[in-house]
């Protein structure tokens, strides 16, 4: 059975993946062998690329071990919802992505060091929201100079020069989504209105 790159890159790999686990954690095959009732023979074939993973194999060795099966398998990577995406650090920010497919609204949970003060604007393609969930965001927009606090929002044009950062007290963080050039937010819910301030 012909496997897509991915699978058939992860199943290439369980085997260098068996044996480095087993030599950290100093067991011998003959001791391994012991303990999950799989022959010495198996294992090292296993181990060597010569023999196929399968979960006959691979649960009693996870048992063994101690360590969740996916740690042997190294299984690509799915989408699912309850995996933790990866931070990273981008001109001195903390970044958490919070999209995985490639597409129209892409949305980042945003760190902003207090430090980072000096704006620098600059303009791009794209239309986007920001809403501060901690922090004072300080918001430079063309013209204008804004402070935003948690819970407040902001929606605007990038092409359009812009920045935004902390005010200098303390660390912001946000939630930011970026979207297509001439996209809007579609509101579809709204409070009711409240009518008892008339009579």
């Amino acid at each position: 059975m012909e496997h897509p790159p991915a699978i058939a890159a992860a199943l290439a790999e369980v085997g260098p993946r068996l044996k480095r686990l087993r030599t950290q954690r100093g067991v011998t095959l003959a001791g391994l062998a012991e303990a999950t009732g799989i022959s010495k023979s198996t294992l090292s074939r296993l181990e060597a690329g010569q023999r196929r993973p399968s979960l006959e194999l691979l649960l009693p060795i996870a048992q063994a071990h101690r360590v969740p099966l996916d740690e042997l398998v190294g299984a690509p990577e799915v989408g699912d919802p309850r995996v933790r995406l990866t931070p990273r650090r981008v001109n001195g920010r903390t970044v958490l992505p919070l999209t995985r497919q490639p597409g129209a609204l892409q949305a980042w949970k945003v760190i902003i060091p207090a430090a980072q003060i000096e704006p620098v604007p600059r303009a791009h393609e794209g239309y986007e929201w920001l809403y501060v969930l901690s922090g004072r965001l300080r918001l430079v927009l063309g013209d204008h100079d804004l402070v935003l606090d948690p819970g407040e929002a902001a929606e605007f044009d990038t092409r359009l020069p812009h920045w935004f950062g902390s005010t200098g007290g303390q660390p912001v963080e946000i939630l930011s989504i970026l979207g297509r050039q001439g996209e809007r937010m579609h509101v579809r819910a709204k409070p009711r209105q409240d009518n008892t301030g008339d009579r």
